[in-house]
């Protein structure tokens, strides 16, 4: 019972903080939300570079063992 009781106070608290800083958030300057806007474009970029080196990554470990499978084929 203690427990529910402080879980759903916990969920209170958190639910009445979160509410201020969304109102906040809106009524910033449009300085800010540019510099914002151009920080999150920069993240998105440097996620999506890292994302297709990965993705590189792992086509040249596929064709190299598609290569490997055909050469093992040859052999048999």
């Amino acid at each position: 019972m203690k427990r529910i009781a402080a879980f759903a106070l916990l969920a209170i608290l958190t639910a009445a903080t979160a509410l201020p800083a969304a109102a906040q958030r809106e009524n910033r300057s449009i300085g800010e939300n540019q510099a914002e806007a151009r920080r999150a474009a920069k993240q998105q970029q440097k996620y999506s570079k890292k994302q297709a080196k990965r993705q590189r990554k792992l086509m040249k470990k596929y064709q190299k063992a598609q290569k490997k499978s055909a050469k093992q084929g040859r052999h048999r």
